[in-house]
């Protein structure tokens, strides 16, 4: 059985308040929080120098932390518009690359929203572009990484389990990234909350059904508390946010 791995996506406000000053110190920050691995953050364009991923990638290996990456939130692999399903590709060979000078492997990606057209079309174009990302990414050299379709959570977004799951047979090196909290969201906090139990064994039971044993073992996940409202996912909230509700609350409907 695969060993789980526990760690952050980006830095808390607890980097800072611990003393730490550089993304270089990640990985010493990540090992002194109990953690084992980081999902570096790319939201909002991949802009890792070399210098920095080399000494990042030295410390993690030093300290045994294992990197993710999540790329740019812009990616549209099911955009009605041809050049920003190919600027998609080149997003996520810009991924692959940097995940790579990290010394990690997993690249985690939105596919887009559904826009003006049936969530059938929107499907169809981005299962085309992920064919076009992985071609892509095995003539870069970049094979070897594995690239995680997120489930999300606003209504009108690419990203119910069943359309990651998808996305994930076009090459058996795609891995689903289940974001449980968007799941809850775009649920109308239908799913994990009063038969959390049954659910999460029905997400388990079918990723299984779709994946095949080994390969379900290894899905990336995202655990938060999102707030919602009709349209799904409103916004992430930390830990300690009492904006919504209670903190102790881990997901919150509005």
């Amino acid at each position: 059985m695969s060993t789980p791995l526990f760690g952050t996506a980006g830095a808390s406000e607890s980097f800072r308040a611990m003393g730490y000053k550089s993304s270089a110190q990640v990985p010493q920050y990540t090992a002194a929080m109990g953690l084992d691995a980081f999902e570096y953050q790319c939201g909002r364009g991949v802009r890792l120098g070399e210098a920095l991923a080399k000494t990042i990638r030295a410390g993690a290996a030093t300290h045994g932390i294992v990197f993710s990456l999540h790329a740019p939130y812009y990616i549209s692999m099911s955009s009605m518009e041809e050049e920003k399903r190919l600027n998609s590709v080149d997003y996520i060979l810009q991924s692959a690359a940097a995940v790579r000078a990290l010394g990690g492997r997993r690249v985690i990606f939105h596919a887009g929203s559904c826009g003006k057209q049936s969530r059938e079309q929107a499907l169809e174009k981005a299962l085309d572009t992920m064919r076009r990302a992985v071609a892509a990414v095995d003539a870069a050299g970049y094979g070897d990484c594995i690239l995680c379709p997120e489930t999300m959570g606003k209504v009108n977004q690419l990203g119910t389990l069943d359309e990651v799951l998808a996305l994930c047979a076009v090459d058996e090196r795609i891995t689903p990234c289940i974001d449980f909290g968007h799941l809850y969201a775009r649920s109308q906090g239908a799913q994990f909350a009063e038969n959390a139990a049954a659910d999460y064994a029905a997400l388990l039971d079918r990723l299984e059904e779709a994946l095949g044993d080994a390969r379900a073992r290894c899905f990336h996940a995202h655990f938060s508390r999102i707030a919602y409202t009709k349209g799904g996912e409103k916004c992430h909230l930390t830990l300690a946010d009492t904006q919504y509700g209670p903190p102790h609350e881990p997901l919150l409907r509005l």
